[in-house]
């Protein structure tokens, strides 16, 4: 190999390292919240990552200083898009029941509130990314805030001494 691809090589490593050092816990924070699994035990949220991040590194000498966790934070809501959405079809495995405080909402409802409050994407940008109008992307966060606003449903109470299962 030519010593100036190694060097550059070196160089194109190192910046990488250094932008997965500095982004990468917010990245892995915004894929947990998308995969609704909890911070200890989040392997779909580390996958989804790992993913993302292979793709921006893949891509690093074409970004020409546009701003890379953009990029990732694109392709990182774009794949969990496709994944979740093409899982309801049952095409893919079916994965644990997610758990948390966005657990109740739906994989789209999920990731346009993260989008839109955790990472504070435009609704218009939100809107061109998930290819839908602007007006759906607003109902979807409507729907969405008045879901994790509401309280959780409680159980049913104790009839005869045997509590209620909800169903």
């Amino acid at each position: 190999m030519h010593p100036r691809h190694t060097s550059q090589d070196d160089l194109r490593a190192r910046e990488f390292e250094a932008y997965v050092a500095g982004a990468g816990p917010r990245l892995l924070h915004t894929a947990t919240l998308l995969t609704a699994e909890p911070p200890d035990a989040n392997p779909h949220a580390r996958r989804l990552l790992t993913l993302a991040l292979a793709h921006t590194y893949a891509s690093w000498d074409r970004l020409h200083g546009a701003d890379p966790y953009v990029h990732t934070r694109r392709y990182l809501a774009t794949r969990f898009a496709s994944g979740a959405w093409h899982r309801r079809g049952g095409l893919l495995r079916p994965r644990a029941r997610p758990a948390g405080p966005l657990a109740r909402l739906s994989p789209q409802e999920r990731l346009i509130l993260v989008l839109r409050l955790r990472e504070g994407v435009a609704e218009e940008q939100t809107a061109a990314l998930l290819g839908l109008s602007a007006e759906r992307v607003r109902t979807v966060f409507h729907r969405a805030m008045a879901t994790v606003l509401r309280p959780p449903p409680r159980p049913a109470p104790a009839v005869g001494g045997v509590e209620a299962v909800p169903s």
